[in-house]
């Protein structure tokens, strides 16, 4: 299982020797203010500087963003955003993007009905052209403290090609439940895992094994799950590191 690092599109040059040296395979991250000023023909370059041909995924912007907001003009420019994405998707040809699910149980008052109806209002679309390029969709798990809303959301949207990203880090953080009830409940539905640890204090994006997330337990729970393992340490030493821990959890009977 080769896995793809996390990189910001600014931070590509300042990275790019190290990842055509390594040949890694990458996710891409495009911040708004990046989409605003990338045209076409910045896509079409970045692909080809990209010459040795990496597997790829996306992540969206995610700043500001509500797709299940309440208010119908916020979801228009949420999709909108979503659709500068999609477009970049055409050229790349990734094998997922990752958006944020925007859900918040404080703001919405732990009502997932309302969020939920928005949202597929938002998915929908986005979904429907994805799957005609190929690409899949993924919700990535931020502030929830349960998977509810996004299995809910998932099972909502009833299509093979949109599902979850389950991240370890914003488990670790966030999560009231223990791990293997957390994974019974979103397994059917994983499309990209974001691998980066932590002490439960901060989101600090360490290297697999460095903080206390049980990677021993979510790598027996999710085995024969075809998807793509995602590495979100932010320097090149803890991205090495990662690498080399992940091998010893993967080759592990």
């Amino acid at each position: 299982m080769k896995p793809h690092i996390h990189v910001p599109y600014d931070s590509l040059d300042k990275y790019l020797t190290f990842i055509k040296n390594e040949k890694l395979d990458l996710e891409i991250y495009f911040g708004s203010r990046t989409c605003d000023r990338l045209t076409k023909d910045d896509i079409v370059a970045l692909k080809e500087k990209l010459d040795y041909n990496p597997a790829l995924s996306i992540h969206s912007p995610f700043m500001d963003l509500s797709p299940g907001a309440v208010d119908s003009r916020v979801r228009e420019v949420t999709v909108r955003r979503f659709s500068d994405v999609l477009d970049f998707a055409e050229i790349l040809k990734p094998k997922a993007i990752v958006f944020h699910s925007g859900y918040d149980k404080w703001r919405y008052d732990g009502r997932v009905d309302i969020w939920l109806e928005g949202s597929l209002e938002t998915w929908r679309p986005i979904n429907k052209r994805a799957e005609a390029m190929g690409v899949r969709i993924a919700i990535e798990n931020i502030f929830e403290d349960d998977p509810e809303n996004l299995m809910v959301l998932a099972r909502g949207m009833g299509s093979k090609n949109f599902g979850l990203c389950f991240d370890t880090g914003h488990f670790n953080l966030f999560s009231k439940l223990p791990l293997q009830k957390w994974l019974a409940m979103i397994k059917p539905y994983i499309v990209e895992l974001h691998l980066h640890d932590n002490s439960r204090y901060a989101d600090q994006h360490l290297s697999i094994g460095d903080g206390d997330f049980d990677f021993t337990a979510l790598f027996r729970e999710i085995q024969g799950i075809d998807c793509v393992y995602t590495i979100e340490a932010h320097t090149i030493e803890n991205v090495k590191k990662s690498m080399e821990k992940l091998k010893t959890y993967l080759e592990t009977p």
